[in-house]
């Protein structure tokens, strides 16, 4: 996926709707988006998908020109572009007690166009500042939606994220599953803001919480270790994992614990040491720190999948399985739970 901002957002000056009607000029960086949207079919040409950005109210957050109003003409427009993500903010928006009715208008407008576009919402975001949303109708509008600041290339940034999440875990994961999701925000991985240990909190973390992984860095730029993580097949595996169910914070104890239950009844577990100095501390996984141990009775196979691969075997009900983390630091394990067999009686 390709995120670009809309041509419109690119040009100074007076609201001018022709812009959003296929007939974009020359932007200041010879950036045509024209009728036959040649670099929109360069973009699918390379296996890419292609993301744009518009603003529910009167004017985007950099001030130019919203889609209040227009929903009907800008989803067509965008339809006709060949768009395969629609990102949708909050901005500059009247009365936000009409922010639902604005993200619903413009649902309604993508789907009438008979493109498959991804619907990304920022109305939760907005609207926690003056009362709790009604998650229910978000999901049933957007198919994926922020709930809290922007996330900045920082650790303070990124651990805010994850504690604000935690918090409201009771309303944000029953509402997430196949077809809408919770957004903590992008990915910073690659950039210079995050340690090598800090940048793998983010990656186990965004999986387990089932978040969109969407990257913002410079690929031309981004080191070796970043890539790979990046790249990581098995914490992939976790985060698109078919069950499509979102974790949960379990534990708080100068370690977080987080557990995201997978198909085949299997088990994601996320151990993050909360401390910033100092270095590893060890961790003791066991069914009095992980009530859903339970699994491995009778018993059960533990991979380790940051901060590096290691297969740490058989388990059971009575193990302890103990983890050295860094400070910042994250160990992801998946648990597979291992059915007995008639000989195991014998």
């Amino acid at each position: 996926m390709l995120d670009m901002s809309l041509c419109a957002s690119m040009i100074a000056g007076p609201r001018m709707r022709g812009m959003l009607r296929g007939v974009c000029r020359l932007t200041p960086r010879g950036f045509p988006v024209e009728s036959k949207n040649w670099q929109i079919m360069w973009v699918h040409a390379k296996g890419l998908k292609l993301g744009i950005y518009a603003d529910v109210g009167t004017r985007t957050c950099a001030g130019y020109p919203g889609t209040l109003g227009y929903y009907d003409i800008d989803a067509k427009t965008f339809a006709d572009w060949g768009v395969d993500l629609l990102k949708f903010d909050g901005c500059f928006m009247p009365d936000w007690h009409q922010l639902g009715e604005g993200y619903m208008n413009m649902s309604r407008a993508l789907n009438q166009t008979g493109r498959s576009i991804v619907y990304s919402c920022e109305w939760p975001l907005y609207e926690w500042q003056h009362q709790q949303p009604d998650y229910e109708a978000i999901r049933k509008t957007c198919n994926h939606w922020r709930n809290y600041g922007d996330v900045y290339d920082q650790w303070t940034s990124v651990k805010s994220i994850l504690d604000w999440t935690a918090d409201h875990q009771k309303i944000l994961v029953p509402v997430a599953g196949p077809g809408g999701w919770n957004d903590p925000d992008m990915l910073i991985i690659g950039n210079f803001g995050l340690s090598h240990d800090q940048q793998q909190t983010q990656m186990a973390l965004w999986a387990i919480m089932a978040a969109p992984l969407l990257m913002s860095n410079d690929l031309r730029n981004i080191c070796p270790k970043a890539k790979e993580l990046l790249q990581n097949k098995q914490i992939i595996a976790i985060n698109q994992d078919p069950l499509g169910k979102q974790g949960y914070h379990t534990l708080k104890i100068n370690f977080d614990v987080w557990e995201r239950p997978l198909s085949g009844n299997r088990l994601a577990v996320a151990v993050m040491n909360r401390q910033e100095i100092g270095g590893p501390r060890r961790f003791i996984i066991s069914v009095a720190t992980l009530p859903s141990w339970q699994l491995c009775d009778p018993k059960c196979n533990v991979t380790q999948i940051l901060p590096v691969y290691r297969e740490m075997g058989v388990q059971n009900l009575f193990s302890e399985v103990t983890v050295q983390v860094n400070p910042t630091g994250t160990t992801l394990l998946t648990v597979s739970p291992i059915k007995s067999s008639p000989h195991d009686t014998l």
